[in-house]
């Protein structure tokens, strides 16, 4: 797919990671890295781990060879309430594509986008000078925190959003322009864009082209396979429906949130509260999953299963 849409970016995480690990295609990269968990050695869990880590690594670099631009890595969820734990992986990650000659330019680590994951990534750029993406972005708080920690990359999510909405709501389909997750987008665009925060608003998560089409002129999007597939048969113009100078006349007020004033603030957003819950859930889960594929690999021949 990335050779055929030549994207600039691209992203990967736990569940795209899982689903890959078990094509043919690529299990030169799982024994990869299941040599290399082996070779370090430790505990069976530091094996299973580092062969994780380093699975996530040799998946970024072969996309790396396909793009010009920068490869997203997830930092592993279970980490998500852990400042200290997700500031060491990231800094894992990193040596890990360094050791395969890829430099932290091309890289931009993911992070839940938690009060913990956001101070992570406030250190991680300021102090290592590594870039991050924040993702799992569902309520404007979040928007607001990320700005303020200088994050390199935000990816607020569209379609989970819309999700919600439809299965908590008596409105089961929306126009694009009132759909509530093309609502928030915008709105943490026109923020970012009349404060001058030099944070990249990446709109993520989309259900249908209409979505995509309504956040055009956002800095970013990063989109399935499948949508650009639906969208390279249109051929319509498209008119940015977001402009900095647009952005630079709404009427948002310029707010601050400390770490009590961040969890009050998004606590108010029950969308927000639950589709980030459930998106660490499942990215953890997937983690798992991944990680049990890994021990099976390892371990199970030596047992003499």
């Amino acid at each position: 797919a990335i050779d055929e849409y030549k994207p600039l970016d691209a992203t990967t995480n736990p569940s795209l990671i899982l689903a890959a690990a078990q094509m043919p295609a690529y299990q030169k990269l799982v024994d990869d890295a299941v040599a290399y968990g082996k070779k370090l050695g430790g505990s069976e869990e530091e094996q299973i781990k580092n062969a994780s880590d380093k699975l996530f690594v040799l998946f970024g670099a072969e996309i790396l060879k396909r793009i010009p631009g920068r490869v997203s890595t997830e930092v592993d969820a279970r980490l998500s309430f852990d400042k200290e734990g997700m500031i060491q992986r990231a800094r894992r990650l990193i040596d890990l594509y360094k050791e395969v000659g890829v430099g932290k330019d091309r890289i931009l680590i993911k992070l839940s986008s938690t009060w913990e994951g956001i101070q992570a990534g406030r250190v991680l750029e300021a102090e290592y000078g590594i870039h991050c993406n924040m993702t799992l972005l569902f309520s404007f708080a979040q928007a607001v925190a990320c700005a303020e920690a200088g994050v390199t990359l935000i990816s607020p999510f569209v379609g989970r959003i819309l999700d919600w909405y439809v299965a908590n709501g008596d409105k089961k389909t929306y126009e694009p322009l009132e759909d509530p997750g093309v609502k928030s987008v915008t709105k943490i665009y026109n923020y970012y864009k009349k404060f001058g925060y030099k944070t990249i608003v990446m709109g993520a998560s989309f259900r249908n082209t209409g979505q995509i089409k309504a956040l055009t002129g956002c800095d970013y999007l990063t989109i399935s396979p499948k949508l650009l597939a639906e969208l390279s048969k249109e051929h319509v113009k498209l008119t940015p429906t977001l402009s900095v100078k647009e952005a630079q006349a709404c009427d948002l007020e310029k707010i601050h949130l400390d770490e009590k004033a961040f969890r009050w603030h998004h606590n108010e957003d029950q969308m927000a509260v639950e589709k980030l819950s459930d998106g660490i859930r499942r990215f953890a889960a997937d983690a798992v999953k991944l990680e049990r594929m890994l021990k099976e690999r390892m371990f199970s021949t030596e047992n003499g299963k």
